[in-house]
């Protein structure tokens, strides 16, 4: 990213105040937030680990008004309460075989936050001219460099097996996540930071989506069911203003 945005589309380099924020900003949306996920993946279920994104709408929501002291419209509270029951709704079979530890879920639950926060301090700062392909760049670069100690110390090279598998799966998070996700995913905060947040309740059902196109897990009319209730929320999100400053 770092390559293609400085030398391939010639984005200008980020000044040393835009450094500083997106040190900032790698530390909270990629050292802190993965390096807590990726742990407590390690004591929880793969359902769990997605249907805690959708905590996510609600902490960007709760900070807005905390911090930034944002009023929430009417239909932006609705749309983050329906998309929350979309979610929980979609993923009620998961329950069943649910399993979690309280280490691994604070752990998770404190990942989302560092990444809620996150989300806030990207929309609330000035980035200047800066690319946002050179922001993405640079912070999953220094936000990785950050997290480098701790990797070393939990690696573990008997765990890796460098096969098809491994290298299709690198592909899919260098360029699908890191690279095309997470740009329009700053894309989005951008423009406003609640109204992005409900984009994530997404997450949790393309997820039980892919799971059943790819490992042929079961989804049934709760997958469906969610899914309605989610794009509901997602067109009552995008159809008004989400806040106002508090007077």
């Amino acid at each position: 990213m770092i390559l293609g945005a400085h030398f391939l589309f010639r984005q200008r380099m980020p000044s040393r105040k835009i450094f500083g924020q997106i040190i900032i900003y790698g530390l909270l949306n990629i050292t802190i937030y993965l390096g807590c996920y990726v742990t407590a993946m390690k004591h929880v279920t793969a359902g769990i680990g997605a249907l805690a994104i959708a905590i996510n709408p609600i902490y960007i929501a709760f900070l807005s008004i905390l911090f930034l002291k944002k009023k929430l419209s009417l239909k932006i509270i609705i749309a983050i309460l329906l998309g929350t029951f979309g979610v929980i709704f979609a993923s009620l079979p998961l329950m069943e075989i649910a399993s979690v530890t309280t280490g691994g879920l604070l752990l998770l639950l404190f990942g989302m936050l560092s990444y809620s926060v996150g989300a806030i301090y990207f929309s609330q700062r000035s980035w200047g001219n800066v690319g946002l392909l050179t922001i993405n760049g640079w912070q999953t670069f220094l936000g990785g460099l950050m997290l480098l100690p701790l990797t070393i110390y939990n690696f573990d090279g008997k765990q890796n097996q460098f096969d098809t598998q491994f290298w299709y799966s690198t592909l899919w998070l260098a360029l699908a996540v890191s690279i095309i996700a997470v740009s329009l995913w700053l894309w989005l905060l951008s423009r406003n930071a609640v109204k992005a947040g409900i984009w994530l309740f997404l997450c949790p059902l393309f997820g039980l989506l892919i799971a059943y196109i790819l490992l042929d897990e079961p989804i049934d009319y709760h997958t469906f069911a969610g899914l309605a209730a989610v794009i509901v929320a997602l067109m009552l999100g995008e159809r008004t203003p989400a806040s106002s400053n508090a007077s």
